[in-house]
């Protein structure tokens, strides 16, 4: 199946996510309702239920790209570290929608089940906003200082649905993903922003402080996931039809300072600043990781182009 026509791949690959996609949101809708009844045992039984159709799904999706993809994996670091039964931290660089089904296929029944932190709009996409929301994803709406500056009584709002989603993370194990940046990586945004950083956006620190801080000590590790596309990075369309034929992936667990999961990053200016180096340090860090990854695929790839042109 690899060898097919990208354009019938991609329509493969598409059909077959939506497939997947319509037969299993049906049981994970009923657990979804199961889970209203004020029943505790109930409830972690359907939480556990939706993690498995969740997982399942993954895993059908990874199978079919194995099978019609001739994507070729690099993965690098600690990924033998990390423990289906633990709490985690998770941030990466993202730069396309691959970035989470590329995520997904590493870690799925490897490392506890991710739990995004998604934007409030993506609740309206068709089926999957309630897929998300069945599975207790947790949806923000981050106000801008100037609306807020009109409306104060919002004031503090997208802290406390921080708090509401973090708090069932306490008694199953999850890993909690972060994309700090808060979009893609394009040179439109990377010139607007004026961002320090060669390869990646400014990194939004908030949200993550937050969820430590609600956390507590049950979070101590951080997953530290780069990704690089050498050949470039796809869009929706061209992952599906299997266009990256490359793809580096480097994994680092890292150690969460105690203080941060009990500072007060609202209203410590202190703790905040102190929060805001050490999440810099790491994105100093990653960009020069990824500054190194695009030198040591260029010369690999350029024999690659020209192999093709000669051909």
């Amino acid at each position: 199946m690899a060898s097919l026509p990208s354009v019938l791949t991609g329509s493969i690959n598409s059909l077959s996510l939506a497939a997947n996609t319509f037969s299993l949101c049906t049981p994970l809708f009923g657990l979804a309702l199961l889970k209203t009844l004020p029943i505790k045992p109930l409830q972690k039984a359907c939480t556990q239920g939706s993690t498995f159709i969740a997982e399942t799904w993954i895993g059908i999706n990874s199978k079919m790209f194995d099978l019609t993809h001739q994507t070729q994996y690099n993965i690098t670091g600690d990924l033998d570290k990390i423990s289906y039964n633990g709490w985690y931290m998770v941030v990466a660089n993202h730069q396309s929608w691959a970035d989470i089904f590329i995520l997904q296929k590493i870690f799925n029944r490897h490392a506890p089940f991710f739990k995004f932190f998604l934007k409030q709009e993506l609740i309206y996409v068709p089926v999957m906003g309630l897929c998300w929301s069945a599975l207790d994803y947790p949806f923000m709406k981050r106000y801008s200082k100037e609306f807020l500056a009109k409306h104060p009584e919002l004031k503090g709002k997208d802290l406390e649905t921080t708090r509401k989603a973090c708090e069932k993370f306490k008694y199953t194990p999850v890993s909690i993903m972060n994309f700090l940046e808060g979009t893609r990586f394009t040179k439109q945004n990377h010139d607007k922003q004026q961002s320090p950083y060669q390869h990646l956006l400014k990194p939004k620190a908030a949200g993550m402080a937050y969820a430590l801080n609600i956390m507590g000590e049950r979070i101590d590790t951080l997953i530290d996931v780069t990704i690089h596309y050498p050949e470039g990075q796809p869009d929706f369309w061209e992952f599906m039809c299997g266009k990256s034929k490359h793809i580096d992936i480097h994994i680092q667990t890292r150690p969460i300072p105690a203080e941060f999961n009990r500072g007060d990053y609202e209203n410590d200016e202190v703790f905040r600043k102190n929060f805001q180096t050490w999440i810099n340090q790491l994105w100093q860090d990653k960009d020069k990781l990824l500054g190194e990854m695009a030198k040591r695929y260029s010369q690999p790839l350029q024999n690659i182009i020209e192999f093709k042109k000669a051909s």
